[in-house]
């Protein structure tokens, strides 16, 4: 860390350890971090006292020593799990060894990281779900049960809501059945990105242009700011819309449809 200081004072270039030089003293047998810094104090020994002779070294006999110590490197095992365990990640080794070869280590490993950044997202959002759940119809008669099963839907979102799987939420949510009230369960929504709450605004004003009503429960207070930002949780707030508990939206719809007269008196007294 010193010396990455004080060498751009002099016009030099700051480094960083090498994989082969860690590689090779940990197969030496070393266990501390004495082994870099003998490993240093030999270099400068060399580099000050024997550079003339080191410079009649062949470049094949250097070149032959980087072999064997990248072939000490490899662990065979490691590399046939890693291709064995998913498509993914075979994929990925064998393109970031590809790119190492036909280009240089540093592109290669940039290759990588760019790949398997988008195939990770890519598994996020495969594994974020928009389930539709039942209602909690326990406390309430057959004929209530029934016509809260036909009148209203109820969502639940699992995993985080960002950009890669928002569309897909989307085109679910603005599919469903002709339904008079729809609940979204955000309890189970790990993390909002601005993307995935601009998604779920637009799915809300679309189904409230079709006469839907959209209630909303379980909000957490972090997924605040991003829902927040886009307006949408504010009016919905404002419009009563907005509950902590799943029930409390329940009651909330229903209340709703037996003002509407999709629920009759008859049915709210037995409720009742």
């Amino acid at each position: 860390g010193v010396a990455n200081l004080v060498t751009p004072l002099f016009g030099g270039v700051p480094a960083t350890a090498a994989i082969a030089r860690t590689a090779v003293n940990v197969r030496s047998g070393a266990g501390s971090r004495l082994a870099a810094l003998t490993h240093a104090l030999v270099l400068a020994a060399i580099m000050l006292a024997a550079a003339p002779l080191v410079a009649h070294i062949p470049l094949a006999a250097l070149a032959g020593v980087l072999l064997a110590t990248a072939i000490r490197m490899i662990e065979v095992g490691s590399l046939l799990a890693l291709a064995r365990s998913t498509r993914s990640d075979a994929v990925l080794m064998v393109l970031t060894a590809a790119a190492t070869l036909a280009l240089d280590l540093v592109a290669a490993v940039g290759i990588g990281l760019v790949l398997a950044a988008f195939l990770a997202v890519r598994k996020i959002a495969r594994a974020a779900t928009l389930e539709q759940v039942p209602l909690d119809v326990a406390d309430h008669h057959a004929e209530e049960a029934a016509l809260l099963t036909e009148h209203i839907v109820a969502y639940r979102f699992d995993g985080p809501l960002f950009f890669a799987a928002a569309h897909r939420f989307l085109l679910e949510l603005t599919e469903v059945a002709d339904v008079r009230v729809m609940i979204l369960r955000m309890s189970r929504t790990s993390s909002i990105d601005g993307t995935g709450a601009s998604v779920l605004r637009d799915a809300i004003e679309r189904l409230e242009h079709r006469g839907i009503v959209v209630y909303l429960s379980g909000v957490r207070l972090e997924h605040d700011r991003a829902l927040a930002a886009i307006g949408v949780l504010d009016r919905l707030r404002s419009q009563g819309r907005v509950f902590a508990h799943t029930p409390d939206a329940i009651m909330a719809a229903r209340a709703l449809l037996h003002q509407t007269g999709v629920i009759t008196a008859d049915s709210a007294l037995k409720a009742a």
